[in-house]
Formats: structure tokens, sequence, C-alpha cells
């Protein structure tokens, strides 16, 4: 090879740069060529091809050309026309002229008007030229569009009017007679019609505007319209040039009075050829517009269906937000739209809602009201596709909320669909606010982006929880999440219901401090002393701040905590500070309204709170902040020194600043003392070797840390199980265990992950350990192994396969022994063919469990609110029924809660995730919301933030009188904030509503005389846990019922001759009264023999099973904030916001001890060691 040859010539630099980053040197002696490729064939006709027909923008100017030459010729058609006069003579291009006049009587028709017009010399040169242009046009684009068959393209009808129109003018050119020859012309506004469909369609193509089928039906519609009417004028005018000539405006009177079907008849055609072609005319249009107008209407049907568009200057001109859901049910877009619309600062919003599925018949019904079709647009699309995302203009939305469908079977899979929403959303407009619901907490970091997530089986867990320490605690924050004015039961004849009613109305509202007039004057004071005066001063209740400085949320952060101008104040009150209007009385009116103490009914400054339509006005005295000098005893017991009962006892004032010697919560770090007092217990062993800390074993990631009691080895596997022995232990049921605290029993389908929010807020490290209740777990199926290691590390936690709907299986995870059944919503059972019959099951299976176990605290989760009205149901039951007609006018009245006033929701029995919702709508307008009721919840625990607690008013207690001086002696003795009562109080039913009830003095008597099978021991005792822990006794003897029924009968007899026997109509309801007493008592005598045989089959003892008494005369509600003068009532429980007792651990632990024991006790309301006042 030559020296030539192997000379390898330099390259370019892209090439030489290639090769080095490559460093591939394989190829470098080859010879290289650059090969050019094309899309489309490198020809003349693809070129052409390319440019007039493919590429969207160039063949739009193409057609867009075309269509204004055809409407030049129309023109030029009308033109001629206005310059043609028949009368002065007709004939040939250069032949004389010769005039005509129509012979009306005559039936021979002159064609020479309708073969000649006459043309003046310039217009026909336009017209020639024209015609050549689109003549040219069209066969270049027939050479185009050629596939194969000539045939085809020449019989196509464009391509036919196309010739008709074009080679007549161009024959002219070349023979001249012909030029004043008529040519239909104005059939080229068929070619107009066609030329602007195939504009608009590359208009479209070009813009990537996909939602055009409907613009494009009206087009078509309106064009077919237009091109009938201009072919019929044209033609008639031109034929009629036989006859009475008529104008080309008289010939269009002519066609819209005709195509109306009006037909005055003043105008009608005189020769046969134009009356041919009106019947021509009118059979096309009675076949072309019918066909036009049933396309139009079936794309109007589905757009309607789909909802259409939600339009781009409508979205930069208003605001609004979208609704992404999987189906849309009537409960969950009402409570949307009342709950989201309840703010006035949203009454100009608007709501579009991106659903895939079709809108079913009772949404469409309620979206069709002027209220809400106004401001509500409901589309048909997937939020996956941006096509839809676009219509609902997601990214100028406001916010987007993404809710799961909890009525799905799969709810894992719900979770997955909703994580998909999500990214999509978050993917297409990145800038939107997201507010995501999600059901598992396991899937809950896949949308930790979103800006405000609610998990819906945390929430339910934890709440379900607290309800069994706290009572009613769903209700409270049911009551508290919720948009309401307060207004609800105020027009009822009962107290009980304007005052619950009332207090629902109070929520959650945040202020700057500096700029608020409730809490500016508290600058530099402690948090403490702060809310005690601003309750005292204005009802509000303040509960917690947020620094400038700091993003985190503290709920009731210590008496050491001092407020400063830039904090966020957080306070519950009937409405915010911005919509109150304060009103001073007069220092005469405080000096008549502070004569004495027991002089009227209120005895603190705050007298009353007026609530009207988005304002209130407080009614304010001039009082000192400090209340008298007094005690300064921690402990709320009567001041021995004010024991005189001359006057009241007087409470310690709440200081300004913190005095740690006098003031600290105790150390629950350091609670060994509680434990060493009681050496011989028999669990004060294991109680000792309780550890707090972390739990190890967290089942799903996203779960908040929480401090806790555990144990310090964890337990085995096979101890967890309560109804089999093992190894280490040889207990089968509840009673071996010989626990000192009553059981806490949850019955659900599976363990899910959702399970582990119920026992951590149970065994939290501010919880006492005399106060832990062991938590039983009756499940369905067998939990896994993940979970079993999540919750080995707590103590006294069990679990049993089991079912709610079996008596064998309550009684053998000691249902007797508990005070407290959890029933959750099972899975498998939220979906049915009737939607609101998918609670049936859980509703009858609770039904049984009331009537079994009568006294037994059952928490309820359904899947509809609407159904717990089914809950503790009684047919004739009047009192009922009158609550159920009061619900009925609060729900016509408009009222967001109109359930409320249901004893079992009131009572905090039943709950319903769904009530929950408006959680996630209310935070669009107060972000805050999800993160305090987390902290209430105990979801989160924020360093320095407290917790929500309970404690009971007992008849020792009562010294203290009304709430407001309760308010003051928490803030002063313990630094706890109050926030609510849960009231029970016996209800007497009225006479006047025919209602039948048992009168007490008759159940005391009844309870007398029943004998040794319905004895109670230890009955008796104030508080809660002398009715819960004296309720169990021995049994009697089975074979003892009937001489039970005897001595029953005999009751009954002794009560009527001891009794007065009224006269007339209350005679007869008297006896029917005791005659539905014994036959109650029968009724449970039955239950509880079968009750007790279950027990003796399973080999149970049947010693812990006695009569249970239904406390059919109690009803029980949540008074949120209530007023500073409300009176205090024995078994009252009060919601406390109690410190974080490791918020000042550093603190001297000397002082801390000393005022342990004098602080106010954590109290479990169902059991003995409850708060001593």
């Amino acid at each position: 090879m030559s020296d030539l040859d192997s000379e390898v010539l330099p390259l370019p630099p892209r090439y030489r740069f290639r090769d080095l980053l490559l460093g591939d040197q394989s190829f470098q002696n080859d010879d290289r060529v650059q090969v050019e490729f094309y899309v489309n064939e490198n020809t003349f006709k693809e070129r052409l091809k390319l440019f007039f027909i493919k590429n969207q923008r160039s063949s739009l100017r193409i057609r867009l050309f075309n269509f204004s030459l055809k409407l030049l010729t129309c023109l030029l058609y009308i033109v001629r026309v206005l310059l043609d006069d028949p009368g002065l003579g007709i004939g040939c291009w250069g032949c004389p002229k010769q005039k005509y006049t129509f012979n009306e009587s005559s039936s021979e028709i002159n064609w020479a008007p309708i073969l000649w017009v006459e043309r003046k010399m310039a217009l026909w040169a336009i017209q020639v030229i024209v015609a050549i242009i689109s003549f040219l046009e069209t066969m270049l684009l027939i050479y185009l569009s050629y596939k194969g068959n000539i045939w085809e393209q020449m019989f196509r009808v464009s391509f036919v009017l196309e010739m008709i129109n074009t080679l007549p003018f161009i024959t002219t050119i070349f023979w001249a007679p012909l030029r004043n020859l008529f040519i239909p012309v104005f059939l080229n506004c068929w070619l107009a019609k066609h030329a602007l469909e195939n504009m608009i369609n590359d208009f479209h193509r070009a813009i990537l505007r996909t939602q055009s089928a409907m613009f494009n039906q009206v087009l078509i519609l309106f064009c077919t319209l237009l091109c009938l009417l201009f072919t019929g004028t044209c033609g008639i005018q031109h034929l009629e040039r036989a006859g009475e000539n008529l104008s080309l405006l008289t010939s269009f009177y002519f066609c819209i009075v005709t195509f109306s079907t009006v037909g005055y008849g003043d105008v009608t055609p005189k020769i046969w050829p134009s009356q041919l072609l009106v019947v021509i005319m009118i059979c096309v249009a009675l076949v072309v517009l019918p066909l036009q107008f049933e396309e139009l209407v079936y794309l109007w049907m589905e757009r309607q269906k789909s909802g259409g568009n939600y339009s781009r200057h409508r979205a930069q001109t208003e605001r609004h937000v979208v609704l992404c859901v999987s189906s849309l049910k009537i409960d969950l877009l009402m409570d949307f739209l009342n709950e989201f619309y309840a703010h006035p600062r949203l009454q100009d919003y608007y709501v579009v809602i991106l659903c895939p599925t079709e809108m079913d018949i009772q949404v469409r019904r309620v979206l069709q009201i002027p209220l809400w079709s106004q401001r509500v647009i409901y589309l048909q699309g997937s939020a996956l596709k941006d096509q839809d995302l676009m219509r609902a203009k997601m990214d100028n939305g406001e916010a987007c909320f993404i809710l799961s469908s909890r009525n799905e079977v799969d709810r894992t899979a719900a979770d997955h669909q909703t994580i998909l929403r999500a990214w999509a959303v978050k993917d297409f407009a990145p800038n939107c606010p997201l507010y995501v619901q999600i059901l598992k907490p396991e899937n809950k970091f896949h949308v930790k982006f979103a800006d405000h997530v609610v998990c819906e089986e945390e929430c339910k867990y934890a709440m379900l929880a607290l309800n069994c320490i706290c009572p009613a605690t769903s209700t409270l924050i049911t009551l508290l999440v919720h948009t309401s004015r307060g207004q609800e039961g105020q027009e009822s004849p009962e107290q009980w219901q304007r005052m619950y009613g009332r207090c629902s109305g109070n929520e959650v509202y945040h202020v700057r401090m500096g700029d608020s007039k409730f809490f500016r004057e508290y600058q530099g004071k402690s948090f403490t002393y702060a809310a005690f005066h601003a309750h005292k001063k204005y009802g509000v209740c303040l509960i917690g701040l947020k620094r400038e400085e700091n993003k985190s949320i503290l709920l009731n952060p210590g008496p050491r905590h001092t407020l400063a101008a830039s904090d966020t104040c957080f306070y519950i009150n009937i409405t915010k500070e911005e919509n109150s209007a304060f009103i001073f009385k007069q220092e005469e009116k405080q000096r008549r309204g502070l004569v004495g103490p027991g002089q009227g009914p209120s005895r603190l400054p705050m007298h009353s709170i007026i609530a009207s339509v988005g304002t209130v006005a407080m009614d304010l005295q001039h009082t000192e902040c400090r209340p008298p000098q007094g005690s300064g005893a921690s402990k709320l017991a009567l001041p021995t020194e004010n024991g005189s009962g001359s006057r009241r006892p007087s409470i310690a004032p709440v200081l300004e600043l913190a005095d740690s010697s006098a003031l600290l919560p105790c150390d629950l770090l350091s609670d060994q003392s509680e434990d060493e007092m009681m050496p011989s217990d028999d669990e004060g062993l294991s109680v000792v070797e309780y550890v707090k800390g972390y739990p190890p074993n967290s089942p799903y990631i996203g779960s908040s840390p929480t401090l806790c009691h555990l144990l310090p080895v964890k337990a085995p596997f096979c101890c967890l199980r309560l109804d089999k022995g093992c190894e280490h232990n040889s207990y089968e049921d509840a009673k071996a265990y010989g626990f000192k605290n009553k059981l806490i029993i949850v019955s659900a389908e599976t363990a899910g992950n959702g399970l582990y929010n119920f026992i951590v807020p149970l065994r939290a490290y501010y919880r006492s350990r005399k106060e832990l209740n062991p938590i039983v777990l009756l499940l369905d199926n067998k939990p896994d192994r993940h979970f079993l290691e999540a919750i080995c590390c707590f103590p006294m936690v069990y679990y049993m396969e089991g079912s709610v709907d079996n008596l064998d299986s309550l009684l053998q995870c000691g249902i007797i022994y508990a005070d407290n059944l959890v029933v959750v919503d099972k899975e498998s059972t939220m979906s049915a063919e009737e939607d609101y019959m998918a609670d049936a099951k859980t509703i009858v299976n609770v039904q049984t469990m009331f009537r079994l176990f009568p006294s037994l605290s059952i928490t309820t989760e359904l899947t509809h609110p609407s159904n717990m009205r089914f809950m503790q149901f009684r047919a004739k039951d009047s009192y009922s029924l009158a609550l159920s007609k009061l619900e009925k006018r609060e729900r016509e009245n408009g009222s967001n809660l109109a359930f409320m006033f249901r004893l079992p929701f009131a009572a905090g029995r039943v709950f319903s995730i769904s009530m929950l919702d408006t959680l996630l709508y209310q935070s669009f307008v107060k972000d805050y919301m999800i993160s305090i009721t987390r902290l209430l919840l105990g979801l989160d625990t924020t360093p320095g933030s407290g917790y929500l607690c309970a404690m009971k008013i007992t008849e020792d207690d009562l010294w203290i009188g009304s709430y407001g001086r309760l308010f003051q002696k928490l803030c002063s003795s313990s630094a706890e904030i109050p926030i609510g009562i849960y009231r029970t109080e016996c209800h007497v039913f009225s006479t006047s509503e025919s209602q039948i009830s048992v009168n007490m003095e008759e159940c005391e008597d009844a309870r007398d005389l029943k004998g040794p099978w319905g004895a109670r021991a230890g009955a008796g005792g104030g508080g809660g846990g002398g009715s819960t822990h004296g309720r169990h006794s021995a049994g009697g003897d089975p074979a003892e019922h009937a001489l039970l029924r005897r001595k029953s009968l005999q009751w009954a007899r002794r009560l009527s001759r001891k009794s007065p026997r009224p006269a007339g109509k209350a005679a007869a309801e008297w006896i029917s009264q005791q005659r539905l007493s014994l036959y109650r008592r029968s009724e449970r005598q039955e239950l509880s023999e079968l009750v007790k045989n279950r027990m003796k089959h399973l080999g149970l003892p049947t010693t812990g099973y006695d009569e249970m008494n239904d406390h059919q005369n109690t009803l029980s509600y949540v008074l949120i904030n209530p007023p500073p003068d409300t009176r205090l009532e024995p078994n009252d429980i009060v919601y406390l916001i109690r410190s974080d007792p490791l918020a000042h651990v550093a603190s001297s632990s000397q002082s801390r001890k000393s005022s342990c024991s004098n602080k106010l006790a954590s109290c479990n309301p169902e059991t003995r060691d409850e708060t001593q006042l």
C-alpha cells in the first residue's frame, strides 16, 4: 500500500471530538460519507404536497386563500345581478339586444332571459381571472391527492361544481359570444362552505385544539342554512327573470318566508322552473337540516355529560378551585359545598368538579338549583389526562382537592388512584396548592409534597382511642371542624338543645397578638395569665400559639411561655375577632352585677354573647384583672380558711409570670413515687418495669414519633394472644390476667397499620401508669408478623381472633370486664348495592350488644352519618321521634350539623369518618386546622405543646360553682386550659308527649326489691369510678329464673298498691308504664340467662356478669367553650389541654417533686384515679 493510500486526512473538529470522547480509533482509516435523511421523499411532488396539504400552517394559508376566492366569486355574482336589467335588452355578446315582456296569460316560457345576462367587460375580466386561478388550484390539488383512481376524483361534488363555475369562463376567452352566457356562480357558496370546514380543521390542528367538535358542528349547521338561503335566493331571482323579474331582496324575503314555514303568499314563483327549484330546495332542506340538527343535538348531549370547558378568560378573571374525585355522591358534594361556601370570603369562588364518571341523577338535580348552578361546573374527565386538566384550567386554580373513594372494597387501590392523581396534578400545575385525602397511613409518604394531607385511618383510630379516655372526643373534634354560627336548636323548647347548639358554633380562629383586641393587653405576660383573663373578660378560650420564627404550633405552652406581639394566637370562640363588636357597660351596671356572688345567675364579667349573621356583640364590664387574693393551695379542694360559709371561697390568682417554686406540672418522667406508694399491689412490680421511650418498630413510613410507655423487653408473639396460653403464661381469658383497670376492646376486620395509631395515644408518656387500660384487639383475620412486631413493645396489648357478631368471641375477649368497646367499620361492608345499606350489619350487631350489655360504652364507626339515627334505636320512643323532627327542621334551615342532636352522636357513641372531610375543606381558609387537630388527637407531638385530657367533677368539687371559676382554679393551680364540658344529665320524659319511661324512684325501689340476682357490688359512690368499677358482682343462680318472674310480678303489684292511683287517662298511662317496666325486666332476665349460659358453656366464670341498667333516662352532650357563668354539675367531665410535662425538664427537680404532690392529677374519667378538685 502506498503512502498516499495510508495517509488519512484530518477530520472536522466535531468528528475528532466525538472520537476522543468515544475512545474508538478502529474506524479512523475508513472513508466517511455524510448522508442526509428526509422524512418525506425528496421529490417535487412531495414538496408540493407538503406545502399544500400536509403542513398545517401552509395548508391553512392555502385554504384561507381558496375560501376568500369563493367569497369573491359570490360577491361578483351579486354585483352582476345588481348591474343587470333585463328590460334594457337580452342577447349574446355582440348580438343585437331584444326586449322581453312577461305575459302572465301565456303558458310558453321565453328562455332567453334565463340563458343570457348582461355582463360588463371589467366584471367579465375579473371573473375570468378568478376562474383561471380556481381551475389551476383545483387541478393541482387533484394531482397531489391522486391515489390511482381518477374517477373517484372526477365525480366528487366539489370537483363537479368547480368545473361548472370555471370552465365556461375559460371558454369565453376563446369564444366571445358566450361572454354573456349565464353561469351559476352562486353555487360557489357550497365550495366556500367546504373550504371553511377544511380551514377550521387545519386551524385546530395548528393550535393543537382538540375540543372543537361542538364548534365545528355549529359552524357547519350555520353555513348549511346560509348556503341554502343564498342558493334559493339567487336561483329563484334568476329564473324569475322570465317571469315577474324579482329583485334579490324580494327573492330573499320569499326564501325566508318559505323556509320558516310561514308562507304569506304575497310573493310566489310564476313559472314552472322556479317552482321546481323551490320544491327541490325544500326537499334538500328537509333531508340535510335534520341530519345536521341530529348531529348537533348528539354533540350537545355528549358535551353536557362531559361538562364542556372552563374557559381561559374566566380562569384569568375569576377564582376557582378544582375538586378531583373518583365518583361523586350527593352527600360528598353537599358536605363540600356547604362547608366551602360557609366562609364569607369564598362566596365569589367557583368550584370545578373533575370526575371520570357520568353525573348521576341526584347530583344533576342539585347542580340545577340556581344557588349552585352559577358556581359549580361539572367536568367529566380524568386528572391523569393533561387535556382534562387543561379543560379545568388547573394551572390557574387557587387549590385542588383530591378526595379518595372510601366506599371502595380495596382501599389500597383507592389510595393508589389518589396518589396518581396527586402526581399528575403536581406535574401539570406545580404551583397549584394541593389538598389530598389519603385512606391508609402507609401511603401517606407518597403525597408528602402536598400542601395539606389528611390520613383517614390515622385520624379515625386516634379519635376512637381518645373516646375511651376522654368521652365524646369524636363529637368535640367534629363540632370544632364544622362551620356553624351557633344557631342550631335555638328554637327548641329543650334547654340542653339550645345550650348544646349554641356552644357548637365555637370554632378555632387565629389572630396576630399585636393586632388583637382580645390579647394585645397581655403582651409580656404568661400564656396562662392571658388565657384566663381573655376568657374572663371576652369569653374566648386561648388554646395555643405560634412563634414568628418557628412554624410549629404549641397548644398550651404553659405559664413559662411569655407572649410577644409577633405571636400568632389560636383561640376558640363563636366567631373571629374581626367580626366582633365590643360593647362596654357602664360602671353602675357593673356594680349592680357584682353585688354578691349568690344574688344572680352570673358571677363573671361576660354575661352574653349575641350571635348575628357575621357579627357578634359582646357585653363587657370593666373589672379588676386580678381576682381576689386568697388561698394559694394547688389542690382544687375546698380551702379550709374559707369554710365559715359566710362568703364564697376564694381562688388563688393567676400569676402574670410563672413562679417555678409554686407552679410546676408534675414531671411524668420521674413518677416512680406513685408506684412506690403501693408496694403491695399485684401490678406494682410490672408497672415499675415499664420504661418510657420511642416505639422501636413503626408499621409504616411517616408516623410521628411519640414517647410512650414501653416494655423493657419485647413480648413474644405467643404472649400477645389473649385466649390461648403459651410456655410463658397459662392465662386463657381476661379474668385470669387480673387486670386492675377495665379493658378497652377494639373490633376490626384486619390488623391494619391504622390500629397502631389507636394504641399510641393510650400508651403516651403523659398517661399515668396507674391509668393504662389493657387493650384487646378483636380481629376477624389473623394479624401478620409486621403488625405484631410493631405492637409487641407496648404493655398490656393483646389480640384475639373473632367477630363482633359472635357472642362467644365477645365473652372470651373479656367484654364483661370492659368499659369501652370500639366497633370499627369493616372494609368489606363499606360498599353495597344500596349505598346506605353498607352499615346494616354493623348497626344490628351493635344494637344486639347494646341489649346484652346496656351499661357498656360502645363507640361505633359508620360509613354514612345519616345512619346514626338507627343507633340504640327505640321504635316507640316519642322523644327520639321529636329529635327526628328537630333534625329535619334544622336541615331545612340549611344547617351543616343537622345530625348533631341525635343522642348517640351528642354522647360520642357514634362516629363517621366522612364527618372529618370538612377538616380538609376548612384548611383552605384555616391552614392550621390539620396541625391543631393532630396535636389534639396525639398524632403529632411537638416539644413544648400540650395534650388533650379530661377530669371529672364530683360532689366535693361543686364549691367552685361556675365554669369561669374552674378556669381560674385550673390556670392558677396546674396551668391547664379547659376547653369544654361533657355533661350527662337525667332526662325526665314529658307526659305531654306521651313518652313512656320508668320513674327513677321506681327503679331505685325495684333495685332494692329484686333480690340477690340484681344486687350490685359496690353500688353508689360518686364519680365515674364508682359507676364503672362497682359494676361487677356475683351473678344469680339460673335455676331461680321462674322464681324471679314471680317476684317481678309481686314487685309490680306492690308498686301498684303503694303508689296513689291517678284517675282517668293518667291512670291508664301509669298502668302502661308499670307494664312496660315489667316487660323490660323480664326481657333483661332472659338476656342475662342467655349470656350466663354461654359463659358456662365456654368454661368462663359467671361471677363477673350481672344485670346491667340501660341508662335510658340520661343523655350526654358536649359544650365547647361554654360561657363563664355556666354552672358546674355533678359528673361533668371537663376537657383540658394540659401543658407538656417534658417542656421544662431542665428545671429544678426538687421543686418539681414538691409540686407534683399538690398538682391536679391526670384523670381517666372511667377509672377511680380521676382528678381531685
